[in-house]
């Protein structure tokens, strides 16, 4: 960029950013030292299942407002207009779903990885396939959120990019390495308190310094950058109502339904009242975090409509733009452009260290336990804390590879969730409401999703097809843009050759989580559905007994619409105890929990209660 425009930061906006990292940091190493030390894959992994609402409900907010939302959207909204802000409107079903069919499912079967339960539903193969799934989305993601930052300071200000991603990725490593998922939660709740700080002090000056609440409001309805609610049903159309709240539906169900780093919180929960109140404590939280988003990036136009600085800037990446506006905005205020840079790496932390202790536990209880059952708890909590490690610097290579992209940074990551995050959610969703889906129906059906969304997202890659021409960033525009239903886009739909490489980003979710259930559905048929009585109680949710409920019941029985979720009381037959009870014909009436088809149940024998184990294969 022109070096005469460059910003750069004063001693006081280095020392901000030094006590952000020191603060992750130390609190990585209280939790290190602290408590039972980490010294357990319960704790390092789950947080001994002993956390609040509260944190965990910050927690959730920060593993998913990331440095992509922070930089992206007030990109998004300059370029393009506040469209996107109707994603807000997915957040409702997006949460409410999760916290009454997900969390009651997952919670009550006392997992520690959310990908255990494929195994419980389906089969050990379906596990697998769905663990590798989510490892290659969440490597792929942290490295788009480790480069965010860096790159787009390094273009404004000139600060080191590998040296900022270095310290990025290290800082992250060190504290989630330390101090497991304890110290993730508490760095997010710090982390999140920074962000919201951070966006409010840059809109509080730039409005101030563009003249006034009036005055930006004046100047984003003339630049019509206040857009209408576009009915337009047209799926390749990039932004519409119906994309923003269906598909976003979607895409929030992968994101807080089904993905690891977000089930890992719900689990390490105290119960699943808090765990289900955490859920509902996000919404008015991620609203808030959307509208600063969106009403930054209408001050940024205020403040630049009429000129276009990426032509100092030396890119025409909008997402170095937000760094331009905010080092322009702060720029004389001493403490203020370190308090955003902190705000920003705050957010790239937060989600990387939540892709890194998640990995590790998908890694360890998926990949690992399973083969080597008689590891020893020093042993498995050492190697998690190693897999941890090797995770952040897996993300530092990917870090490298993500400037490939061209993409805006916002619609890459979301083309990520909803390549990646769409299979899976299509393959939890064949499980927990289709009683009658069979292993060899997920793995085929999974298979289908991933390669359909890929044939879609690189092909749209390829062509550029999926993107709109940014409006130009001046006060005068005409009111008639890309953004606004008209009758001719409305007649002129039945004209279109829906073309699958042209569908918006926002339907990836949708489209691949159903490619998922009715191929899934189809082989299922094909190759033998799965009997109610030889599906494990508790895995399904009574969703289809619900919308049957008028037929006889003879009828919901063939469909497998019946079977109960949760936990229940039932008579065991007991042919084999490892506690050597040789009674081979006894019956116990027993409570139990089910953890990766290893049952814990309470017996009785001789007037003493015994806690026992045993496998589902030994029934």
């Amino acid at each position: 960029m022109d070096p005469s425009i460059q910003k750069h930061f004063t001693v006081v906006d280095y020392v901000i950013f030094a006590v952000l990292l020191a603060a992750s940091m130390g609190i990585g190493l209280y939790y290190a030292l602290s408590g039972g030390r980490q010294r357990t894959t319960q704790e390092f992994l789950m947080a001994d299942r002993s956390m609040r609402c509260l944190p965990v409900s910050l927690s959730l907010i920060a593993s998913f407002q990331s440095a992509v939302a922070i930089i992206g959207v007030p990109a998004e909204i300059y370029t393009h207009g506040t469209q996107y802000w109707f994603i807000g409107c997915a957040y409702v079903l997006g949460l409410l779903i999760p916290a009454h069919v997900f969390i009651p499912v997952l919670y009550r079967l006392r997992l520690s990885s959310a990908y255990q339960y494929l195994e419980l539903r389906f089969s050990k193969a379906v596990r697998i396939c769905g663990t590798l799934t989510f490892i290659f989305q969440m490597v792929i993601y942290m490295g788009v959120c480790v480069y965010t930052p860096a790159f787009a300071l390094n273009a404004v200000t000139g600060f080191e990019l590998w040296g900022a991603v270095l310290a990025t990725g290290l800082v992250c490593t060190v504290y989630t390495t330390m101090g497991g998922l304890k110290a993730v939660i508490w760095t997010d709740v710090f982390q999140t308190i920074v962000m919201f700080a951070g966006q409010l002090a840059v809109i509080v000056v730039g409005v101030h310094q563009t003249g006034g609440v009036s005055e930006v409001w004046r100047k984003v309805w003339e630049g019509n950058r206040i857009s209408a609610l576009d009915l337009n049903p047209d799926p390749t159309e990039r932004h519409t109502f119906w994309t923003l709240a269906v598909g976003g539906v979607f895409l929030m169900l992968s994101l807080y339904g089904v993905n690891q780093a977000q089930v890992q919180r719900y689990l390490s929960a105290r119960t699943e009242k808090e765990a289900v109140r955490s859920c509902y404590m996000v919404f008015p939280s991620l609203q808030l975090a959307l509208a600063l988003s969106c009403v930054m990036g209408l001050v940024m136009f205020a403040r630049y409509c009429g000129e276009d600085p990426s032509d100092k800037l030396g890119t025409s990446s909008r997402d170095a733009m937000v760094i331009y506006f905010v080092m322009d905005m702060l720029q004389g205020l001493p403490g203020l452009p370190g308090l955003f840079v902190a705000c920003l790496f705050s957010a790239a932390l937060s989600t990387i260290s939540s892709a890194f202790n998640s990995l590790a536990t998908v890694t360890m209880e998926d990949l690992i336990k399973p083969h080597f059952p008689a590891m020893s708890e020093a042993r498995a909590t050492l190697l998690s804390k190693v897999l941890a490690m090797s995770y952040g610097l897996v993300c530092l290579a990917m870090a490298y590879l993500t400037h490939l992209m061209g993409d805006s940074v916002l619609q890459v990551a979301l083309k990520i969730f909803g390549m990646v995050g769409g299979p899976i959610l299509g393959l939890f969703c064949l499980g927990m409401f289709f009683p009658w889906a069979n292993s060899v129906g997920a793995v085929t059906g999974l298979g289908t999703g991933l390669s359909v969304s890929f044939w879609i997202g690189i092909g749209s890659i390829i062509s550029h097809s999926s993107g709109t021409k940014p409006l130009p960033p001046d006060c005068s525009s005409s009111f008639l843009s890309g953004n606004t239903t008209t009758v001719t886009q409305l007649s002129a739909l039945s004209n279109v050759t829906l073309s699958f490489y042209s569908l918006s980003y926002m339907w990836y979710s949708a489209f691949n989580c159903f490619t998922v259930i009715v191929i899934g559905l189809i082989i299922s048929f094909l190759t033998g559905p799965m009997k109610e009585q030889d599906v494990t109680p508790g895995t399904i949710y009574p969703l289809l007994g619900t919308l049957f409920g008028f037929l006889p019941a003879r009828l919901k029985k063939k469909l497998c619409c019946v079977t109960p979720l949760g936990q229940t009381v039932f008579v065991i037959k007991v042919f084999h105890l490892e506690q050597h009870l040789h009674q081979p014909d006894k019956i116990f009436i027993a409570p139990f929990t089910i953890s990766h088809k290893i049952i814990t149940y309470v017996c009785k024998t001789n007037d003493i209660l015994i806690t026992l184990t045993c496998t589902l294969a030994c029934w």
